[in-house]
């Protein structure tokens, strides 16, 4: 049965690390959504004379959130309906309340949930002071909205966040990333997926 996992969270959790861990045990066609549309992102905000390593803007909500969603969405069709298994990572908020988003994704591949495992590693952390300790420490340019306008992002932070898919309770697992990853946390998680 081929598998879909989805690594979603929000910034600093640790959910590109902790698939990256988990992808050596289990072959997949690794799709970051950050990777799949950073630079497009990048260049149409330099384009508008802005910031480039902005997300969170409302032109960028407004006009390329779902460039990059969509694009990673369809490089995640292409292979699954080639036959591979998919790891998707990213916060993947909108489309995790969307019950017709998932079931599109298995129709345009030409697949079912019978033929497809679909799972969900959420990837929390247990408290918002190590998220941004967390995200200090990786000290990526992106961030820099998160952090200067602390308050306000503290305040939307879900680090559970909704899932409306019709799959099984037990096809979620939520992760906390607290602490040390280690090797018996990783396989944890690969014992969840397979």
């Amino acid at each position: 049965m081929q598998k879909l996992i989805f690594f979603v969270g929000v910034a600093g959790t640790g959910k590109t690390t902790v698939a990256k861990e988990v992808a050596s045990f289990v072959p997949n066609a690794f799709l970051d959504r950050d990777t799949v549309g950073g630079r497009f992102v990048e260049r149409f905000l330099d384009m508008q004379r802005m910031d480039k390593n902005d997300r969170d803007s409302a032109f960028y909500k407004e006009n390329l959130r779902d460039l990059e969603y969509d694009t990673t969405m369809d490089i995640c069709i292409d292979n699954l309906a080639a036959g591979q298994n998919v790891f998707m990572i990213s916060p993947f908020t909108a489309e995790l309340k969307n019950k017709q988003w998932i079931e599109d994704v298995l129709t345009k591949s030409g697949k079912t949930f019978a033929e497809v495992d679909v799972k969900v590693v959420v990837v929390t952390l247990g408290d918002i002071e190590t998220q941004r300790a967390r995200i200090e420490e990786r000290g990526t340019i992106r961030d820099t909205w998160k952090l200067d306008n602390w308050d306000s992002y503290e305040t939307r932070v879900d680090f559970v966040p909704t899932i409306n898919w019709a799959i099984p309770t037990e096809n979620i697992h939520i992760f906390d990333n607290s602490g040390t990853l280690t090797e018996a946390k990783v396989k944890k998680v690969v014992d969840f997926i397979s």
